[in-house]
């Protein structure tokens, strides 16, 4: 938007904004009611919806936090439901009673066909895809620290094998529920600890395969009973020696719901980012000191932090430290009791494990 557009708008809003006390499409735009949301500069009035985005891309368009989304679409009839909006929608941004509202200007080419958003859940516009996320959570887990070490395990491969692949059979031992047909092969992964209390957090484990249970499920199981079973998937060559655990229900969600944590999070740090790097971006996974203890859950939005530099008093000579400095936001996708997995929605300088998280 050009100055003259912002400007004509402006006085458009401070009159509308006068009983509420808001300004509108300023420099720094600052709401003074906590159910309102801060608009970004030079904002467009229109917007065509792309084949890609995301509500929260959209969104960062318009607002200066972006997981302030909902409140841009609340209460707006014409897209009540954000998973009907599609690629080609012109979107419009208005006013009601000094709040902005984004709807839905224009449909966009529709064409008369049997198969007219026939493929609704494939191409409509999600808040977060679940394509950087999906991946990382069949691969990896956090279970109680020394839970591992009590999982069953394989004892035994088909004809003396160490090695077993798809379609071998394996034999296991230890505590196992005949009701549980599907388990997962799992290897030990990394401690979680808290950096500053140097608490255990949890036990990383990563995924291997999965068997499936041949015994009968009217048999009964002891513990220490030798159970046969047979590789159904695999990511790499299951060893003897593998835990073996019971498969979590799958998420029926198909998108993700930021929002803001219900709760304070205090001393949160990123311990840990998937993949071994030493610096952190956009769209990386990473691993944080905070769970469900805390009142952490799925879709929580995180502030991250740089502490920031210590400098030197030209005056006084005195070493001072400076804020802390703002440099992204984490999105949690996945909540343990003491720890968390969560998605680095925005960087805007390099990150790095160590860096604070807090509430947005």
């Amino acid at each position: 938007m050009n100055a003259k557009g912002c400007a004509a708008i402006n006085r458009v809003a401070r009159t509308l904004a006068l009983a509420a006390g808001l300004l509108i499409c300023a420099p720094a735009p600052v709401w003074a009611q906590a159910d309102t949301v801060a608009l970004r500069d030079d904002i467009p009035l229109t917007y065509v919806v792309k084949k890609g985005d995301t509500l929260w891309d959209i969104s960062a368009l318009y607002l200066q936090e972006p997981w302030l989304w909902p409140k841009l679409w609340d209460s707006n009839p014409q897209v009540d439901n954000p998973h009907l909006i599609y690629p080609g929608d012109i979107l419009a941004l208005r006013w009601e009673n000094g709040v902005p509202r984004l709807g839905l200007a224009n449909r966009g080419e529709v064409k008369l066909s049997p198969s007219l958003r026939s493929e609704a859940l494939d191409v409509a516009i999600p808040p977060i895809p679940r394509d950087e996320i999906d991946p990382f959570l069949r691969g990896n887990r956090v279970i109680s620290p020394g839970e591992f070490e009590r999982l069953p395990y394989l004892i035994a491969g088909d004809s003396g094998r160490l090695l077993s692949g798809l379609g071998d059979k394996v034999y296991g031992r230890g505590p196992m529920d005949v009701k549980e047909r599907t388990y997962g092969v799992v290897r030990k992964g990394a401690l979680i600890t808290d950096p500053l209390t140097g608490e255990v957090l949890g036990q990383q484990v990563t995924d291997i395969g999965s068997v499936s249970l041949l015994t009968p499920p009217s048999t009964p199981i002891d513990d220490l009973a030798i159970k046969e079973l047979e590789v159904t998937r695999t990511v790499e060559e299951a060893r003897i020696g593998d835990r073996l655990l019971a498969v979590e229900a799958g998420i029926v969600d198909a998108y993700f719901q930021p929002k803001a944590p219900n709760t304070v999070i205090s001393n949160g740090y990123m311990v840990a980012v998937d993949g071994g790097v030493t610096q952190i971006g956009q769209m990386d996974i990473v691993t944080i000191n905070r769970g469900q203890r805390e009142g952490l859950g799925v879709g929580d939005v995180l502030a991250i932090y740089q502490t920031g530099d210590v400098v030197k008093d030209p005056v006084t000579g005195d070493s001072v430290a400076l804020p802390d400095v703002r440099a992204g936001v984490v999105m949690i996708f996945a909540a343990y009791e003491k720890a968390s997995y969560g998605l680095v929605l925005s960087a805007s300088r390099p990150l790095s494990v160590g860096d604070k998280v807090k509430n947005p």
